[in-house]
């Protein structure tokens, strides 16, 4: 008989806690979580999910537009923020039962309230003190504000999902994806929006190409996007806000934004009087396994700033329960990892940019193509698709690839096999392609435009 209460004590209700959790109970293992919010984590209940909902929602209004080109009179729309909100908040809170019941169904017992470590197998939670021969962290992130005057007076993405009506002028700072996703939100569902960054060009990390194209077409759907210019300082202005900026102009605004980073919550938790050693931005550090310094102590998901996705929160959450109670020992895999940014156009990528790939490589090849898709040759809308594969010559493997245009996170999935899998350029072009879709321009790029 084990002489801890549990053995494993899961901190924190998101997507790899979860994960975690509800794979070890079903391999017979005496399982606990303790989620001190609501389940379901940054990405269902304040994240990932209910973005994509208000990203689908900012897209009627284009939508509404492009139907006249196809023969249809549209009059009459009208758009209510707080019922889409309200319907919003029904679908998270039907999401979060469910994810109650993927740990209480395999037998988890859960916990509502903050857990804190008072030793490396004791937790304390809701006055009621257990023990766990395995802990692991998995607490996510949280967005932070800039450490500047009048700070406070800025919302984030968590305050966002709850605003009560929509703002008619809104500023949103940063040029993450987060700032591209919410300036795109706002501006489609009406607001005057200006999106300030303070580096040379939005999406930093990604592919050169991806970053101008993407910038051109935010632009063209009426975002003032200025690169180059931060905020030094925020006020009240009457019942407005009033932004001062790096090159001596000033804004008003009625919400302002911050999407400047996020933070790991590691603080509270005990980790640091344990020995739990945190790296300079309060993650925690973790081995291959997702060990941290402290034999016992596992940490998975966005606590750990290794690739802050949920499905690679995910992937960690079950690569350790199989594991540790599996007897199918593997270590997560984080090499070509796709991601997309559900930006007005989405941008979707997988594997290397141009950029890693000339330092990483002799020679490469590129394949790019920039197109106005089908359906807005109707629409008359001037939006515009890029399309680009990176390729090794030495081999004829695929190394990345990359678009910005609709449906990119669609078809950018499908191209994440490629990467993964190590196809050469060769077997893509001898895949035939379903016309008329902007997905087959990948198979059909025959000639590279760069190469070096």
């Amino acid at each position: 008989m084990s002489k801890y209460d549990y053995d494993l004590f899961i901190i924190g209700g998101g997507s790899g806690g979860v994960r975690a959790g509800r794979i070890s109970a079903g391999y017979g293992a005496k399982v606990a979580v303790a989620e001190e919010y609501r389940y379901g984590g940054t990405c269902v209940i304040r994240g990932c999910v209910p973005k994509k909902l208000l990203a689908y929602g900012a897209d009627f209004h284009e939508a509404f537009e492009d139907a006249v080109g196809f023969g249809w009179t549209i009059t009459g729309a009208e758009f209510s923020w707080p019922r889409l909100i309200a319907n919003k908040d029904r679908e998270i809170t039907r999401l979060e039962g469910i994810y109650r019941k993927l740990l209480t169904g395999p037998g988890c017992e859960i916990f509502d309230g903050r857990a804190v470590l008072a030793d490396a197998h004791t937790v304390q939670i809701n006055g009621r003190t257990v023990t766990a021969e395995t802990v692991v962290v998995a607490t996510g992130g949280a967005p932070t504000k800039p450490d500047i005057p009048g700070g406070d007076l800025l919302i984030t993405s968590n305050e966002a999902f709850q605003l009560p009506d929509l703002p008619k002028r809104v500023v949103v700072i940063g040029g993450g994806y987060i700032a591209c996703e919410f300036a795109g939100i706002f501006n489609g569902f009406g607001a005057k929006t200006v999106q300030l960054y303070r580096g040379g060009q939005v999406l930093r990390g990604f592919d050169d190409d991806i970053r101008e194209h993407l910038a051109v077409e935010m632009r063209k759907k009426g975002i003032d996007l200025r690169v180059g210019v931060d905020v030094v300082n925020v006020s009240r202005k009457g019942n407005a806000l009033e932004l001062k900026l790096t090159d001596g102009t000033s804004l008003e605004a009625d919400a302002a934004m911050a999407a400047t980073g996020r933070r790991p919550n590691t603080s509270g938790l005990g980790l640091e009087a344990l020995g739990v050693a945190l790296d300079a931005g309060a993650a925690v550090k973790v081995d291959e396994w997702s060990r941290t310094s402290v034999a016992n102590i596992y940490a998975i998901g966005d606590v750990t700033n290794r690739i802050n996705l949920t499905p690679v929160a995910l992937h960690e959450g079950h690569c350790l329960a199989d594991t540790m109670y599996g007897k199918r020992p593997r270590k997560p895999n984080h090499e070509a990892v796709a991601s997309a940014v559900f930006s007005h156009p989405n941008v979707a990528v997988v594997g290397l940019s141009e950029q890693q790939a000339r330092r990483d490589f002799a020679a490469i090849d590129i394949y790019r193509s920039s197109f106005t898709p089908l359906k807005h040759t109707l629409s008359g809308r001037r939006e515009r698709s890029l399309m680009k594969l990176v390729v090794d010559r030495a081999t004829d493997r695929v190394l990345g690839a990359h678009m910005v245009g609709a449906d990119a996170p669609e078809i950018i999935q499908g191209l994440a096999i490629v990467v993964k899998a190590g196809l050469t350029k060769a077997q893509v072009d001898a895949t035939i392609g379903i016309h008329p879709t902007s997905a087959e321009e990948f198979v059909t790029m025959r000639t590279p435009v760069v190469a070096s």
